[in-house]
């Protein structure tokens, strides 16, 4: 024993921090688990999928390992599979057979999403279906709306078919429409065509902090919606901005909006935390087809462990402040969590 050591009878107990030993409660899984603050849930998710044209097709997608362009006749062994699993929605996008300059796929009453919706819901009632409102993959320049003779997106012409769109789309039983388009003032003129059309009962989920960001490579590739030429910056917003995104937030609640969005999540938590703060309506956060495939190829070099990390950074959402997620893990996540009790 060295001179500066006391026998262990000697110390006194003031000598130990002993509030401080937060290892206690970190002994055991049954611990763990009685005092975890943030819980993650099927429940919590919306599982994005590709609708196309055809008969029995089930296409994957080599961006976006696990995920495939499914046909209508395909939505009901998908709407059974989630509905096991306890996801409670769906968030559609469609791939036409056709475009045009206009994207009147979005809106015509046999438009792909319509279809796609009154499938499922015939399938399976209690899904929520959710709608996407744009018009990127209806129109043959890939752009979110009607374009000027210069090629700039035109605001207002476009929001007014991005209403004709989600009007259809409520006709056709959608429960949530999600416009993504970032057009302004989108929000109250769809409100307002839902609301005249006998459609007040219909959510809106808007996306309004959504960036103009790289990680949408992968999902372009799926929806086959690529701009034809220059690109979205001049209406989807610039990502160091902050402060604009709280405001587009404020707006769009203001207009009518019920739920709100950060698109994309990861690199934008600092959003989600600030709008969790400051609104007090629903918040989703959307983890993005870049932020899948970057999990999805590690994982499959062996390079991370692909369960943990998943689980690691869908709980990160949640923990930011998010109410919902719209992620593509949500299949395999719900599987895990149910194996893991949680």
């Amino acid at each position: 024993m060295t001179t500066t050591q006391r026998p262990l009878a000697s110390i006194e107990t003031t000598d130990i921090p002993t509030a401080h030993r937060m290892r206690r409660l970190r002994r055991s899984e049954g611990l763990r688990r009685m005092v975890r603050e943030t819980r993650l849930a099927p429940t919590d998710f919306i599982y994005p999928v590709f609708v196309t044209t055809g008969h029995g097709v089930r296409e994957p997608i080599p961006s976006m390992p696990g995920q495939s362009r499914l046909s209508v006749d395909q939505l009901a062994q998908e709407a059974a599979e989630l509905r096991s699993l306890d996801i409670p929605a769906i968030l559609l996008f469609g791939i036409p057979e056709s475009k045009d300059a206009q994207g009147s796929g979005a809106w015509i009453p046999d438009g792909i999403i319509q279809q796609a919706t009154r499938a499922l819901k015939q399938a399976q009632p209690e899904l929520i279906v959710v709608t996407d409102v744009c018009l990127c993959e209806y129109t043959d320049h890939g752009h979110c709306g009607v374009l000027a003779d210069d090629g700039s997106v035109l605001n207002d012409a476009s929001v007014e078919l991005l209403a004709q769109t989600a009007l259809s789309q409520a006709e056709a039983g959608a429960d949530v429409i999600a416009p993504s388009d970032m057009m302004d003032g989108r929000i109250g003129v769809i409100r307002l065509a839902l609301d005249q059309g006998g459609f007040d009962d219909r959510t809106l989920l808007a996306y309004s902090a959504k960036f103009a960001s790289a990680f949408y490579g992968p999902f372009r590739d799926a929806a086959d919606s690529a701009p034809q030429f220059g690109d979205r910056r001049a209406y989807q917003m610039d990502p160091p901005n902050a402060r604009e995104a709280m405001r587009a937030i404020e707006r769009d609640l203001a207009e009518g909006a019920d739920m709100v969005m950060v698109k994309p999540a990861l690199a934008y938590l600092d959003l989600v935390r600030e709008a969790r703060q400051r609104f007090d309506a629903p918040l989703a956060a959307y983890n993005v087809s870049g932020e899948y495939a970057m999990l999805k190829a590690a994982a499959a070099n062996g390079w991370i462990d692909e369960e943990r990390v998943v689980l690691e950074t869908l709980i990160g959402i949640r923990r930011a402040g998010a109410d919902l997620i719209l992620t593509y893990h949500a299949k395999d996540a719900a599987r895990w969590l149910a194996r893991k009790g949680a």
